[in-house]
């Protein structure tokens, strides 16, 4: 242990402890702004600069550890003097038409500039804006970049895709997509870490409220939203609503007084997912020496993206079923086309996602299979519909709750689940073990798949079968996962990915509170506990959208509708195969 003073109080710490982490325990709040645990801890900004008695020059609280005996000062008129400059002279190079950011009122440098009361800058503006291709799904402006890193170390130390680097040096230095590449051009999984991770608004997600605007303001389209399990869990966060008040039945009330005329839950097609994908996955089991293991799951783009572009020679061990939105779509334009007897390009269908890469998987031209021209018009994220929300003046904190449309606003909670790393495993075994034994198994009965950690296994027995699951979250965890699949050191039956860590609940279109995402995964879970169905083949609508539509599970008609070829469309590789 280490003895020392901070602020006057006296101290006692492991040896080893940052100066930051030492003034945490202390109850001692040292602001920061570059700083990520054991992610990004490089001292760029500065911000975090404390005096040590003895030490001629400040030091970065983030990584430099104590010693035994030091004295330290946090606030000291040296340090505020010294902290204030350095935030003035980030300042210089950054946009501050705050106005206009999506970041503002929820910007680190804005909380930071406001604390040291900074309303005016002694230096001169200089901040470069460069061009970026308006139309993909996540936009970079290079104005608002702050040359913190944290995008470059998410993007390699979290998710291993390695898409931002640093270019040039001095004061020319700037934060640019790997190789020389434009972003259309490169491996970039959409995740959205980078987003969610970014201290200010360099980074964030195409906008497309606009679009659901003119939508809702059109007499002759009929709009049709359906709203994703992890939203639920999220969505009242950045409009300063309780967890307790901040359900999916006063979203639903919010929507309904934006105007949109039908609202369903996507925990629906999440059960559907889990009635084609538990299909397929028993009949390649009854067939195993004829079939290629494991199979993966398929929900995730963002782990559909990685793996055309990094795993290129695996794409055929994806599950061919759509995710949940595309099934949304694909069900929306053709069953409940016909349910409302209109033809399915009335219908504008659209999706609140907790992500970025759904924005690109509704573009896939092969992933459209009904008579419309796409089966998901448009997607927003949470963060969008949060704006939609204030921009309409919605005072959601006294909204009576309302129900989803019906038939299909029904969902079980092995669909909310979905919205949780190791949620879509549990759902399917669930079911699969059903349509094995034709017995519900215990709801609980797999829970070892949850949990935060990365890379998570489980093995259960069906019928005397034994299954071997994996469960991961995260696309460095991910990584490790495949690579050894692919050296013979494990074995799996049956795996399921999730680009962001945590699952959806952590998604790149989530709102951005760094820590959030393990209390959005328990309050997922909670609500499973209290639903009234746990069983994605006892939902009442997808028993009926069967015996009225489909057929059965796996059909021609299901085939067609709900299932996609992965190989169909091109992904840029990553650079080790260039």
């Amino acid at each position: 242990m280490v003895r020392l003073t901070i602020d006057g109080i006296a101290v006692e710490v492991q040896e080893g402890t940052k100066i930051l982490d030492a003034a945490a325990q202390a109850g001692i709040k040292i602001p920061t702004l570059c700083f990520l645990k054991d992610i990004n801890e490089i001292g760029a900004c500065r911000v975090c600069v404390v005096e040590v008695e003895g030490c001629d020059q400040l030091v970065a609280a983030c990584n430099n550890v104590v010693e035994e005996g030091m004295v330290i000062h946090t606030n000291s008129p040296k340090v505020r003097e010294t902290r204030r400059v350095n935030v003035e002279l980030i300042l210089s190079q950054h946009d501050c038409r705050c106005a206009t950011c999506v970041r503002s009122g929820n910007c680190e440098l804005q909380t930071i500039s406001n604390d040291l009361g900074i309303i005016d800058l002694p230096y001169n503006q200089k901040f470069k804006k460069k061009p970026w291709n308006k139309d993909f799904p996540l936009i970079r402006d290079s104005s608002k970049c702050i040359k913190c890193m944290r995008c470059v170390q998410v993007c390699e130390n979290v998710q291993n895709t390695r898409i931002w680097e640093v270019g040039n040096t001095g004061s020319r230095t700037d934060v640019v997509v790997s190789l020389n590449r434009k972003i259309e051009e490169s491996d970039c999984a959409l995740c959205g870490q980078c987003i969610t991770h970014c201290p200010v608004g360099a980074l964030r997600e195409r906008d497309d409220v606009d679009k659901v605007f003119d939508a809702l303001a059109d007499p002759e389209k009929i709009t049709v939203v359906q709203v994703a399990p992890a939203v639920r869990a999220a969505w009242g966060e950045s409009l300063g609503l309780e967890r307790e008040a901040a359900t999916v039945k006063r979203l639903v009330a919010a929507l309904r007084k934006m105007g949109f005329n039908y609202i369903f839950d996507t925990t629906f097609s999440a059960d559907l997912t889990i009635m084609e994908e538990g299909s397929e996955f028993v009949e390649k089991l009854k067939n195993k020496e004829n079939n290629k293991f494991p199979m993966f799951t398929s929900c995730c783009p963002g782990w559909v993206r990685y793996m055309k572009s990094h795993y290129p020679d695996m794409v055929d061990l994806l599950s061919t079923s759509k995710s949940p939105q595309q099934m949304f779509g694909a069900i929306t334009k053709s069953y409940y086309a016909e349910l409302l007897d209109v033809s399915p390009d009335k219908i504008y269908s659209i999706s609140i996602m907790p992500c970025i890469a759904k924005k690109h998987e509704c573009d896939i031209p092969t992933i459209n299979d009904t008579e419309a021209d796409k089966d998901v018009d448009v997607v927003i994220t949470t963060r969008e519909v949060d704006r939609m929300i204030r921009a309409e003046h919605i005072d959601v904190a006294n909204l009576e709750e309302e129900e989803f449309d019906m038939p299909l606003g029904v969902g079980t909670g092995a669909g909310v689940i979905f919205g949780a790393t190791g949620g879509v495993m549990e759902a399917a075994l669930r079911s699969a073990y059903y349509l094995v034994t034709g017995e519900n198994p215990d709801p609980d009965a797999f829970k070892e798949v949850r949990g935060m950690d990365g890379w998570k296994e489980s093995q259960i027995e069906i019928n005397g079968t034994v299954v071997k699951t994996a469960v991961t979250s995260g696309l460095k965890n991910t990584d490790k996962l495949i690579q050894a699949i692919r050296n013979g050191e494990v074995e799996y039956d049956f795996v399921e990915v999730m680009a962001c860590p945590g699952g959806c609940s952590g998604g790149g279109g989530q709102p951005i509170h760094l820590g959030q995402t393990s209390n959005r995964v328990d309050n997922l879970y909670k609500l499973d506990k209290e639903a009234n169905l746990r069983f994605s083949h006892e939902n009442p609508s997808i028993v009926k959208v069967y015996e009225d539509y489909l057929g059965a599970p796996m059909s021609e008609k299901a085939h067609k509708l709900l299932h996609t070829d992965h190989e169909s469309w091109d992904m840029p590789l990553s650079p080790k195969f260039d």
